[in-house]
């Protein structure tokens, strides 16, 4: 039996386990929402992907949610460093079968738990077939006990970038003024259409010093992907001007949201959030984040494609 025949046939099996351990009518009988699954993810590296996670992490809280941050930057992780904290362990101890995805994760305010990566670990941005099946069976036991998933990917296009933005509900694209954000952005959209189908993006404009300037980005993004792209369609998120107060809570490693509560970018941020508890979910799920993983195994499978 060739390598792909056995991958389909371990997430045949798997799946047929998943749709048996929760159904819609049991998820129903719970009263609870299933979690929602948000990738935040950018063409460019320093557009301050990592710091808006985690400030909308600190937002959705405020709004009465139970949040989990996945650092899926697996070869140079970061959002320890937005809360100043030192996980002992993190990714890479689950994915060698150490330590289970529980053990791993850490609470770093209220409301607020975060799954390390590893920084410098070269061999984790290529994550093999079994390990990604593992992983699947790992956020199993975490999707009934939290309402958000936040997936701080990696900058640029690479198979785990790609991988973790398509799993996700929505993609939230961040990019600034900067001509090689907006390019790589492009690159970004340009990408998941055309190999992976993926229509519907996103766009949150961040270090901006307006509204206009905001519009001015997705304009010309947008202005793109109609004469380029077919039937992909970038929503207008919001924007976050960038402020002093916002420099200040980087340099001391404490969410803008926590130091300037009342700051213009954490009332951007607040509105930000609020406006995505309220969208439109589009994708059914019976109810647990499990699925973040398998739709994405079965989508690449479906094509014949390697994971």
């Amino acid at each position: 039996m060739d390598q792909a025949n056995s991958l389909r046939q371990m997430v045949s099996t798997r799946t047929s386990q998943l749709k048996r351990q929760i159904s819609p009518q049991k998820t129903k009988s719970k009263g609870k929402e299933p979690p929602r699954v948000f990738s935040i993810t950018s063409g460019k590296g320093g557009v301050g992907k990592t710091n808006i996670a985690g400030n909308l992490a600190v937002a959705f809280t405020e709004l009465g949610k139970n949040v989990v941050i996945f650092d899926a930057d697996l070869g140079l992780a970061n959002i320890d460093i937005i809360f100043n904290v030192h996980p002992p362990y993190n990714i890479s101890n689950v994915i060698s079968g150490e330590k289970k995805l529980a053990e791993i994760m850490v609470e770093v305010t209220p409301g607020i738990r975060i799954i390390p990566a590893g920084s410098g670990f070269a061999n984790l941005t290529y994550l093999t077939d079994g390990q990604k099946l593992n992983l699947l069976t790992e956020f199993d036991e975490i999707g009934d006990k939290i309402d958000i998933f936040i997936i701080d990917t990696g900058a640029g296009i690479s198979s785990n970038v790609l991988y973790f933005n398509l799993a996700a509900d929505d993609c939230i694209l961040i990019a600034t003024p900067e001509p090689t954000s907006i390019t790589d952005a492009y690159a970004m959209t340009k990408v998941m259409s055309q190999q992976h189908n993926t229509k519907h993006f996103k766009l949150l404009v961040n270090m901006v010093e307006n509204v206009e300037e905001a519009k001015k980005v997705y304009k010309n993004l947008v202005n793109a992907a109609d004469k380029f792209l077919h039937d992909v369609v970038i929503e207008y998120l919001g924007y976050i001007p960038y402020d002093n107060s916002l420099k200040m809570s980087v340099r001391n490693r404490t969410p803008v949201m926590k130091m300037y509560p009342d700051s213009a970018s954490s009332k951007s941020i607040k509105k930000i959030a609020g406006d995505l508890i309220k969208s439109a979910r589009r994708f059914d799920s019976d109810g647990n984040i499990k699925f973040f993983f398998k739709r994405y195994i079965e989508e690449r499978l479906s094509h014949g494609s390697n994971i």
